[in-house]
């Protein structure tokens, strides 16, 4: 299911093993090279300052409840997985980016952006527009199949009018179903009403 990343702050990790919580998510750690969450950082009494990083490939599940590891051993440290390390020393972060189409048109900065719960892979940026262009759209949802480059400074989409029609489509789109209960209530409310009463017999 996809889950906006604000959404995951404050989440509570849940061990198996002591059937209780560790500790929270108080930041989520991005690779810029695909667009993914690694690593949480966590928080609570009993995290150590030291050993406070939760690899996204411990997490065995994530619900409405929080997110369910094997023990707190599985928490680690800055320099116990080389990629993670490696990333935290870019010290990026998807939210306040500038994000700008290939021709140049800045269209706001990154507010908040939703990942996937299985994988935490970013599926979407959500982007607060200018002050003037906010008055016709005051976010724009962006998938990450526009997205052409991410450095640190910007992130940079294909155009404008693709990514304004992509969020028309979505806001218009209309089920093209029929509920197949609901013409059978018809037809028994049908039925009944023809059915005489028994005072129009007498």
């Amino acid at each position: 299911m996809l889950v906006q990343a604000s959404r995951l702050l404050g989440t509570k990790v849940l061990s198996m093993q002591s059937t209780s919580a560790i500790g929270s998510v108080s930041k989520p750690i991005v690779d810029p090279a695909d667009c993914k969450i690694i690593g949480f950082y966590l928080s609570g009494p009993l995290v150590d300052r030291n050993t406070n990083i939760l690899d996204t490939k411990s997490i065995r599940e994530y619900s409405r409840y929080g997110m369910v590891v094997d023990s707190i051993d599985e928490l680690v440290a800055k320099d116990d997985v080389v990629k993670i390390s490696k990333v935290i020393d870019l010290n990026f972060s998807l939210i306040g980016l500038k994000v700008e189409t290939k021709k140049g048109t800045k269209l706001g900065k990154v507010l908040d952006y939703t990942v996937t719960s299985d994988d935490y892979m970013v599926q979407q940026i959500i982007v607060k527009r200018p002050i003037i262009k906010s008055f016709v759209d005051p976010d724009l949802t962006i998938p990450r199949s526009e997205i052409v480059e991410i450095n640190d400074y910007k992130i940079i989409v294909k155009d404008e009018e693709s990514v304004i029609k992509k969020k028309a489509a979505n806001e218009e789109f209309i089920p093209n179903f029929v509920n197949p209960f609901r013409k059978s209530e018809q037809d028994f409310a049908q039925s009944q009403s023809e059915i005489p009463d028994d005072k129009d017999t007498e």
